[in-house]
């Protein structure tokens, strides 16, 4: 059974993971007979926001890896202690998480770090040719971290993140919220999800057709020579 590891940053869209599409891509990774490996980084969120009303909640102080824990329902590795060589494939799903605490994207654009736990293991899984998939804003760790590649990825059409994706060196090509963009050289899989989507029923086709891309892709050993 295939492993796929999936890196969550916290639990809600406005501040952690966007709660639909990590629950979407655990069921396509559990339709497809793989197993799910939930993880997130032990670390404050950037802030807490009030799902309610939109605004912070100040002196508020929440943990991504206890929040995320929410949605894997309490099995959950720190992403400290995960190594490339455990899994098979590894999926990153949305939300401003994704861009706050997994990256600083949200506030920094494209000159956004990322965290160390999270690039280690990019580099790791990309330096194994496994395949790496990325939803809805997650993208941007992507290109920060394999934009030197001329990394190709989607976050469907919006022109300014656009732009500041290609700004880190990323080749970004447009999508439809159904739609995938496969980067075969380096194992790259990216949907729009709620970049686009309307419609929980929208987010879901994209998502299934990543999460059965890069299964595709993970059965698909590449020689030692083609890693590199």
């Amino acid at each position: 059974m295939k492993k796929v590891g999936l890196v969550l940053s916290g639990c809600g869209v406005m501040d952690g993971s966007e709660i639909h599409e990590s629950v979407l891509a655990l069921l396509a990774i559990d339709r497809a007979s793989a197993e799910a490996v939930c993880m997130a980084p032990n670390i404050k969120q950037m802030h807490v926001i009030n799902h309610l009303t939109s605004e912070p909640d100040e002196g508020a102080v929440r943990n991504v890896l206890n929040e995320s824990a929410r949605i894997a329902r309490g099995k959950i590795h720190d992403i400290a202690h995960v190594k490339a060589e455990e899994i098979d494939a590894l999926i990153f799903p949305g939300g401003f998480g994704a861009a706050k605490n997994l990256c600083t994207f949200a506030v920094e654009a494209e000159k956004c770090g990322v965290n160390a736990d999270v690039e280690r293991l990019v580099r790791a899984m990309h330096a194994a040719a496994k395949p790496i998939g990325f939803i809805c804003i997650a993208p941007a760790i992507c290109a920060r971290i394999l934009g030197g590649l001329g990394v190709k990825l989607t976050i469907g059409n919006d022109k300014s993140t656009i732009q500041k994706l290609t700004a880190m060196g990323a080749s970004h090509e447009n999508s439809a919220v159904n739609e995938i963009v496969v980067d075969k050289k380096n194992r790259v899989v990216s949907t729009p999800a709620y970049m686009l989507a309307r419609r929980i029923s929208e987010a879901s086709a994209g998502i299934e057709a990543l999460v059965n891309a890069v299964l595709k892709m993970a059965d698909k050993k590449l020689p030692a020579e083609a890693k590199h």
